[in-house]
């Protein structure tokens, strides 16, 4: 299958003529798109979602006459600052041979409001938005919703994982009942179901092998160390092994911070990437990472989605994610596209139980490794009777987003 099957017009065609073929999620979506008909998709970061909701509401953006102002169009509802950036990105490339002029606006946190204010005077066709900033521009009647004839929520399983389950409540509320809606989620909890059988009218489902496609380019490798060891270690490994740049997964803020710091006293260029910096912090941080101005991101799971670095080398699970799911996710930063690929996991004694889980999760089976001179010495801990291991009990904060949802 070619693009050109899929019902795109020639402008449109234009944009992806870089492109061999669509990837299975695009191929899917944007016929039905197109049509008009609502979408549930579950699909990974990196299978060309956005992409697969752009072109087709683009065309369908197209379609209809124009007026003065300008009334939202599209609506796409994002977890993140970055990811709402990458998606403006990719609406703005696709439509460079429309014959029309498209007007884009990013609606996001963390920065000043007067801009997007600015930024919506005299409307806009394509709004993407975090849904606490989005509703701040409606309270100062910045913008208006009621004319909307299509909602995308991308990423929504981590829409609701952050506790966005009030705003965008409070979004839905605001949107015409007519209107197309698509749904995009990496994963399928009980929580999108819900939200799912509220939101969507007679949608087509489509469902993605949940393991990305460029999985077996990806080198897995485990390591096992003393905790106080895992600094000295990666230092070791990036100047042993080479790597040029080093994206490093963290559980807190702090140890970001803090890993990024012992490895600039150590002459390794890094930065810290959490969601206290400011958007400006984290844009320049971002910036410097992808032109390799900087070899290491320290970052929290802030970066695990919707972050697409090009021809990213090395990934490694400093602390490891406390989801399952969301090693998939951390991971596949690498390997993308095509490209080799190495994610290493540092597994310590305290961790050993929840490595174990993650392997079992997902069907794998991984060597574990001693480096000479960083020997582990600490032992694992017998299983507990009643804690269970790290990862498997709901924490306080989930519970609550949970209730929060429902």
């Amino acid at each position: 299958m070619s693009f050109t099957t899929l019902g795109l017009s020639p402008s449109l065609l234009s944009a992806v003529s870089h492109y061999i073929t669509p990837t299975p999620v695009q191929s899917s979506a944007i016929p039905v798109v197109l049509k008009g008909g609502d979408v549930l998709a579950t699909a990974q970061t990196g299978s060309g979602k956005t992409m697969a909701f752009v072109l087709p509401l683009l065309q369908r953006w197209l379609a209809i006459r124009l007026e003065k102002p300008r009334r939202v169009h599209t609506l796409v509802l994002v977890p993140t600052r970055e990811l709402a950036a990458q998606v403006a990105e990719t609406v703005l490339r696709c439509s460079v041979h429309l014959p029309e002029r498209i007007k884009v606006v990013s609606a996001i946190g963390g920065v000043s409001i007067n801009p997007q204010m600015m930024a919506l005077r005299g409307g806009a066709d394509f709004v993407i938005a975090t849904p606490g900033r989005l509703l701040d521009l409606v309270d100062k009647n910045a913008l208006h919703l009621g004319h909307v004839a299509a909602l995308v929520l991308d990423e929504a399983d981590r829409m609701l994982d952050l506790g966005f389950a009030d705003e965008l409540a409070r979004v839905l509320a605001l949107l015409p009942k007519r209107r197309q809606n698509l749904l995009f989620s990496a994963t399928f909890p009980e929580a999108i179901q819900s939200l799912a059988q509220t939101l969507l009218h007679e949608p087509v489902r489509i469902e993605i092998d949940s393991v990305p496609a460029e999985m077996p380019v990806i080198e897995q490798r485990a390591i096992e160390v003393d905790e106080d060891k895992r600094t000295p270690l990666l230092r070791h490994l990036i100047k042993t092994e080479g790597w040029k740049r080093v994206l490093v997964f963290v559980a807190k803020q702090y140890s970001a911070e803090h890993v990024a710091d012992k490895l600039r006293r150590n002459g390794i260029s890094a930065v810290a990437f959490h969601g206290s910096l400011s958007q400006g912090a984290r844009g320049d941080a971002l910036a410097a990472f992808k032109d390799s101005e900087i070899q290491v991101l320290v970052a929290t799971d802030l970066a695990c989605r919707g972050l697409d670095i090009v021809q990213l080398p090395v990934v490694v699970n400093y602390d490891l994610p406390r989801s399952p799911v969301d090693y998939t996710h951390r991971i596949g930063r690498t390997g993308r596209a095509g490209e080799a690929g190495i994610a290493v996991s540092f597994v310590t004694a305290a961790a050993h139980a929840h490595f174990c889980l993650i392997e079992k999760r997902h069907r794998l089976t991984i060597p574990r490794e001693h480096i000479p001179g960083f020997e582990p010495h600490d032992v694992p801990p017998p299983p507990s009777s009643t804690g269970g291991i790290k990862g498997s009990r709901k924490s306080k904060k989930d519970k609550l987003r949970e209730a929060a949802a429902r």
